[in-house]
């Protein structure tokens, strides 16, 4: 794995992946395929290859679908009444 790879996915996480929006307006893409293809072109667009992804996430598509689930379920906590 090459920390170029690792330090490419964490800025595209970074802006790439958001919890749903509550209030039914359009918001982030929760579609894990779409999500996919956009981290594998946007990282060959940066000249790293969608194997080094790979060797740094293991499967892109179960690596975005734990992002998502996480970011989901950090934001229903968040707006929980307390």
């Amino acid at each position: 794995m090459s920390d170029r790879a690792r330090e490419f996915i964490d800025f595209w996480v970074e802006n790439s992946i958001h919890a749903v929006e509550q209030d039914h307006t359009a918001g982030a893409s929760q579609d894990v395929p779409e999500l996919s293809r956009r981290l594998i072109e946007a990282a060959k667009g940066q000249g790293i290859p969608e194997a080094d992804l790979r060797a740094a996430i293991g499967d892109i598509a179960a690596y975005i679908e734990e992002l998502l689930r996480t970011a989901n379920r950090a934001e229903n906590e968040r707006r929980q009444p307390m």
